[in-house]
């Protein structure tokens, strides 16, 4: 995620601020430029940016709960933003904890939002194009507690992505990512996952990139469920370190392309904010060309991946080190050997021919 300026104060912004702590100038985000801005009231519900009177926004309708501070144009029909309009179900608000719950979900999904758009990725309602589009259901089990049963499953079912609100309760998320025997289970994560599946659906329909896909990562036509079955009952095959970026991407060919895509994102998204940082790695001993890395580059913009992942490993290094300096865990605790690199450079090249839905 990059960092934003006021164009009121030249204050730091952040992407989800509704308000510049300096000049207390009101912050919406467009999603048409990418930009978060200062704006200026126009009367009404409108709203134009600093010193530039046209052209007039509105806030998202979700704005009046306090989850969405991004801006649709005043002319629109749209009472909603743009990844708002991906909601079909939200949180039962008359549940006291739910509204929390949403603001968090919501976090994760504008971010990811960005990130497909920042990446030219067709990002569509369903509701708008019934037969492609994408939609959100936000579903709770009865009685709020974690249980990831066939009652609210998190997943992907041709286009529908349904998150179990209770990933939105860190303590309840991390009981189920030990139950699980996971490194690593975010919000997020769950969000480009879940995504991973989708833009496989209709990428797919192109055989020749199918044909691609099949020699990276198998055939998806294996039975999904018995594969599922084994994985819980056998666990993971005993190289999968070798060939897979997790433990449940060995599950079946559809779960290593979803696990590889959020990595992918984890990667770009990371990237950039390094980049808005002006960080660099330079590690004071040893003389390893490879640990030394400037990130002054937009990875949304790289068509190589050898130079996402030549930033990234020092990146890692350096990251992983100052959180064990904290106490805690590896902030990446994966590793990405030669046969997951060529997965991903299919990902990558993957997103670079994606322009426009199919028909």
């Amino acid at each position: 995620m990059k960092l934003f300026e006021c164009q009121n104060c030249k204050q730091l912004l952040y992407f989800e601020n509704t308000l510049c702590e300096s000049c207390q100038s009101t912050l919406g985000f467009d999603p048409e430029s990418s930009e978060l801005l200062a704006l200026s009231h126009a009367g009404g519900d409108h709203w134009h940016g600093f010193n530039a009177p046209q052209p007039h926004y509105r806030f998202c309708a979700n704005s009046q709960y306090g989850v969405c501070n991004w801006l649709v144009p005043a002319d629109s029909g749209d009472a909603f933003c743009l990844a708002c309009q991906l909601n079909r179900t939200i949180p039962d608000l008359s549940v006291p904890h739910h509204l929390n719950d949403w603001h968090k979900l919501e976090r994760a999904k504008h971010r990811l939002i960005y990130a497909l758009l920042r990446l030219n990725l067709p990002v569509v309602s369903r509701f708008k194009q019934p037969d492609i589009g994408l939609i959100f259901d936000f579903l709770a089990n009865d009685g709020g507690a974690f249980r990831e049963s066939a009652q609210v499953m998190t997943g992907h079912a041709q286009g529908l992505i349904t998150i179990n609100v209770a990933e939105a309760d860190d303590v309840e998320r991390e009981r189920q990512r030990l139950t699980m025997a996971e490194p690593y289970r975010t919000l997020l994560g769950h969000f480009r996952h879940e995504s991973g599946h989708y833009y496989w659906e209709w990428l797919a329909r192109d055989g020749e990139w199918l044909a691609q896909f099949r020699q990276h990562f198998g055939h998806e036509q294996l039975d999904y469920n018995q594969a599922l079955d084994r994985h819980y009952t056998q666990g993971p095959p005993s190289d999968w370190r070798d060939r897979f970026i997790s433990a449940y991407a060995s599950t079946h060919p559809w779960e290593d392309w979803a696990e590889t895509w959020t990595h992918y994102l984890h990667i770009i998204d990371t990237l950039e904010t390094a980049n808005a940082f002006g960080m660099q790695i330079w590690p004071r001993f040893g003389n390893d060309a490879s640990l030394y890395t400037r990130l002054d580059f937009d990875p949304y913009e790289q068509t190589r991946l050898e130079s996402l992942v030549a930033a990234w490993l020092p990146l890692t290094y350096a990251m992983n080190s100052l959180s064990r300096s904290m106490g805690q865990h590896d902030l990446y605790p994966f590793v990405l050997v030669p046969a997951v690199l060529e997965k991903m450079r299919f990902v990558h090249q993957s997103v670079r021919r994606i322009n426009t839905l199919p028909d």
